[in-house]
């Protein structure tokens, strides 16, 4: 179970398989190869044809019903990825990261240490004009964290978050909490506009914040100028487990879309 982000520029492999049916394929070919792995792990020489594991489809309160599945029959699917991957190679979507680096995952549970990371990215008062900006946007479109933390409570087995209390952060005299913070980065919709994307990336600061009103202004325009000329700045710390460098990649691909001016889908 995961978050899956897909930078929506439009491609032909996005026409002939659509964003979903990418996502997908990727998605069970890793299950697939991990279940083949896992058998010859265990000396189990089988041909691939004959190969089968169980799998269900769970969604929050909903832990779906168990089914059989051929490894043959995922990996047959999953090929249509190959047939479309050539053109990955020049997308400038694509993140420098290979076929379909338009596509990118956040694996649940959200660790401890990826939530408390959040958290220190956001700025402080010592940033004024990103500090109120963001206390603005908290307070009008009601940033409360209501909605992952409802999520949360509900969350007995620790499957989409390893705290069961959102961890905590004073900004000056905003108290921030992780549920807050995923809430403004998941809780926007399926897709996050470029306009707010820009935003979100000052939030975290992975672009500069260094900037007077006017520039922070443009962030949020359309002005393609600004985009073209302001660089990722997101590090990641020398203690990033799994969840922050997936967290990272998530940035990044929010920028790319940025500067694409395209949204980002992103499907928790």
């Amino acid at each position: 179970m995961a978050i899956d982000s897909v930078i929506e520029f439009d491609c032909a492999p996005k026409r002939a398989l659509s964003a979903a049916g990418i996502v997908q394929r990727i998605k069970e070919r890793a299950q697939a190869e991990s279940v083949i792995a896992s058998h010859r792990a265990s000396g189990d020489q089988r041909p691939i044809a004959e190969l089968h594991f169980e799998f269900s489809r769970s969604t929050p309160g909903n832990p779906g019903a168990p089914q059989l599945i051929a490894v043959n029959d995922i990996l047959d699917y999953a090929s249509d990825l190959d047939s479309h991957a050539h053109h990955c190679q020049t997308c400038p979507a694509s993140r420098g990261a290979g076929a379909y680096g338009c596509v990118g995952f956040v694996r649940y549970p959200i660790s401890a240490l990826a939530e408390n990371w959040l958290l220190e990215r956001l700025p402080v008062p010592d940033e004024p004009l990103v500090w109120l900006l963001l206390k603005q946007g908290i307070q009008r479109l009601g940033y409360d964290g209501a909605s992952v933390r409802a999520l949360r409570q509900t969350d007995e087995n620790r499957t989409y978050f390893e705290l069961p209390v959102a961890a905590r952060r004073r900004l000056g005299e905003l108290r921030m909490s992780g549920d807050q913070a995923l809430e403004m980065i998941l809780g926007v919709g399926e897709r996050i506009i470029p306009n707010h994307g820009g935003i979100l990336l000052l939030f975290f600061g992975a672009i500069d914040r260094d900037l007077e009103a006017e520039q922070i202004q443009e962030i949020s325009s359309h002005a393609p100028d600004i985009r073209q000329r302001t660089p990722f700045t997101l590090d990641l710390p020398a203690n990033a487990d799994s969840c922050i460098r997936e967290l990272a990649a998530l940035f990044h691909a929010l920028y790319v879309a940025w500067k694409l001016n395209v949204p980002l889908f992103i499907d928790a």
